[in-house]
């Protein structure tokens, strides 16, 4: 059965954790499947060429010269850096995005009328093209840029994981933080059901930036896929973290 994991866009700027991940993700039973973001790096290249980053709800707004951006840096710098580790570690990988084979098609973001520019969400994907690489033991790592209808459009990489997650029926998807879980009294929850989450958040025990990683982990389950795991890569090696199940 197929594992999906998806590694933040902070976490992929570090070497040290990048060179132990892809040791770890080569000595895993199960195949396969990556997809990164990049956020960090395309903020400070944005800022680089003097162009503001706008976010709505923390939605990035990608307007079409930040589109040239994103596109610089998900599938061009970050990808081909994570494809080259996984190489090095013995991980026979190919750096994709979501246009190439027409992967993963998507439909511009609407957002209470606000124009989000080339923002989009995921409306298919091609789950062959993924089983086809799988087969022949290939890892294939994903920048979740995806084919729109008039454009290539940026699709936040939590909701690409996901639908890539659901489409290809993964045992377990996988969110990498820098955290090991989620914590109550400084101790990792190793397993939590729909039903507990919102009396969690509601008493402070999920706060913060972890709001949204339980809520995008709760909506991959709702996808279909029967565990979802926040946790860092120590938690992925040594099978931690939180479990999310239905």
């Amino acid at each position: 059965m197929v594992t999906v994991i998806k590694i933040g866009g902070h976490e992929i700027a570090d070497e040290n954790f990048l060179s132990a991940l892809a040791h770890t993700i080569r000595r895993l039973a199960s195949p396969t499947i990556i997809v990164h973001g990049g956020g960090k790096e395309i903020s400070a290249l944005q800022e680089q060429l003097g162009i503001t980053p706008r976010y709505l709800d923390g939605v990035r707004i990608t307007d079409a010269p930040s589109l040239r951006i994103v596109e610089m840096v998900l599938c061009g710098t970050v990808n081909k850096r994570l494809v080259r580790y996984l190489w090095r570690a013995g991980v026979d990988a190919i750096g994709l995005s979501g246009i190439d084979r027409g992967l993963i098609t998507a439909t511009p973001m609407q957002r209470d009328g606000h124009d989000m520019g080339y923002t989009g969400e995921v409306q298919q994907v091609q789950a062959d093209v993924l089983y086809s690489f799988l087969q022949q033991n290939i890892t294939p790592v994903i920048a979740p840029i995806c084919l729109g209808p008039d454009s290539a459009y940026n699709v936040n990489a939590d909701h690409v994981a996901g639908a890539v997650a659901a489409a290809v029926q993964a045992a377990r998807a996988v969110f990498l933080t820098n955290v090991p879980g989620v914590l109550s009294d400084g101790q990792v929850l190793p397993q939590l059901r729909i039903s507990e989450v919102e009396a969690l958040i509601a008493d402070g025990v999920i706060s913060g930036g972890m709001i949204p990683k339980v809520k995008s982990a709760l909506a991959v389950l709702n996808q279909g896929v029967s565990r979802v795991v926040i946790t860092n890569l120590d938690g992925l090696q040594n099978g931690g973290g939180t479990t999310f199940v239905q």
